[in-house]
């Protein structure tokens, strides 16, 4: 019995998906419920299971090609073994099958020493020691190897310096132009839609976070002995976030034509850096979060998005964003804003730092806050409120605690 494997229903914000990856081919085994192939949309990758046990008999669409929802893209025989499976029917697997044959037939045949190339000739009879076992150590061939010696004999400095450069030859400019992948080319698009369509503006200020580091370093074991989860510093902020953005309500809110639309609660993107892009999964709800709760959102995420396990669901909506350039080293930014929401908060690498406190000079752990925000519906003042009421959290998290 055969059975039809299609793209699954795409949400009405994705019109059409790109084949990323199959990872059977045709004639191979499957089981149920395992991945077959990989579709990429605009936001998140996608897996397409195999519904049954079986075997796949056909694929209807090669990587690279565009599929819509419910787009039938690849057969699979119920209950067949794969020793029984028919050969591919497809153009490409016929091709494969006739590259397998010429390879067969080559590998066959008796192997002729090949004759010495006069120039490697010539390199290894009149290659200098030194050089000699230079390219023996390094591994090179010294026919590869531009000579720079007398009547452009290759030296152990020239084997060296080739060795540096990766085996590439001096002269060498190797370029590459590889296409964007649909989810690169998506961001590059929403940046421009960002950069293009509200009037940014990014305020900034600076954090003590000696009491954050003080509580963190006191309670972390017992918080991970309680919660399962580690306390790190993005529930401080994510939780601080939360509680300023009920308090400053127009930082929480959203244009939609000419009218501002006020949220009464947090669902804040966390920025997740992935190899496919950066993608902002939402903790909705944030203000009624523990931090442990935070915590484990935080981690799951991050787990899901280093898998290619994010969902459509899980990066939808959102009404305010927070990204930690930090964890890559990052002094200063200006985040960019993601439409529909107004503001984003970008956090920065702790540094130690000479501060001024009690009329004395102590070094303190530092970090720069930045908020980039809509000015054509946040005024500078609420935008350094909001920044202000962050700090303060921060610089007292014992009230933070307290909801205060």
């Amino acid at each position: 019995m055969s059975t039809e494997i299609k793209v699954p229903v795409l949400p009405e914000s994705v019109s059409d998906a790109t084949i990323a990856a199959w990872h059977k081919k045709p004639g191979d085994a499957v089981k149920r419920d395992e991945n077959l192939v990989d579709l990429e949309t605009d936001k998140v990758v996608l897996e397409v299971p195999s519904p049954v046990d079986g075997v796949l008999k056909e694929i209807k669409f090669e990587v690279g090609a565009t599929v819509t929802s419910q787009q039938v893209i690849g057969i699979v025989v119920e209950g067949a073994a794969a020793a029984a499976a028919p050969k591919a029917e497809t153009p490409a697997a016929k091709a494969m099958d006739n590259k397998n044959e010429v390879a067969t037939t080559i590998e066959a045949q008796p192997v002729q020493p090949k004759a010495q190339a006069p120039k490697a000739a010539a390199a290894a009879e009149d290659l200098p020691p030194g050089a000699r076992f230079a390219a023996a150590k390094e591994g090179i061939d010294p026919a590869q190897v531009e000579g720079t010696g007398r009547r452009g004999a290759v030296t152990k400095e020239d084997i060296v310096n080739f060795a540096r450069a990766g085996g590439v030859a001096g002269s060498a400019r190797p370029e590459e132009r590889v296409p964007m992948t649909r989810m690169r080319a998506r961001i590059a698009e929403r940046l421009m839609q960002s950069k293009n369509s509200i009037a940014m503006l990014t305020s900034f200020n600076e954090v003590n976070l000696s009491k954050v580091v003080a509580m963190r370093k006191e309670l972390a074991e017992q918080f991970e002995k309680s919660h399962g989860i580690k306390l790190g510093f993005m529930s401080f902020f994510a939780k601080a976030a939360a509680n300023a953005l009920l308090r400053h309500p127009i930082i929480n809110a959203s244009v939609d034509g000419n009218d501002i639309i006020y949220h009464g609660y947090a669902d804040i993107s966390i920025a997740v850096a992935t190899d496919k892009g950066l993608v902002t999964p939402v903790l909705r709800n944030v203000e009624r979060m523990g931090f442990a709760d935070i915590e484990r959102g935080i981690a799951d995420y991050a787990r899901k998005a280093r898998d290619g396990k994010l969902t459509l669901e899980d990066l939808q909506g959102g009404t305010f964003t927070i990204t930690n350039g930090g964890t890559f080293g990052s002094l200063m930014s200006t985040p960019i804003v993601n439409p529909p929401q107004s503001a984003i908060l970008g956090m920065h690498a702790i540094k130690e730092r000479p501060v001024a406190e009690n009329g004395q000079v102590v070094i303190a752990p530092m970090m720069y806050i930045a908020l980039s925000y809509d000015h054509r519906i946040i005024d500078g003042k609420d935008a350094v409120l909001f920044l202000v009421d962050i700090k303060n959290q921060l610089e007292n998290p014992h009230r933070m605690l307290l909801g205060m």
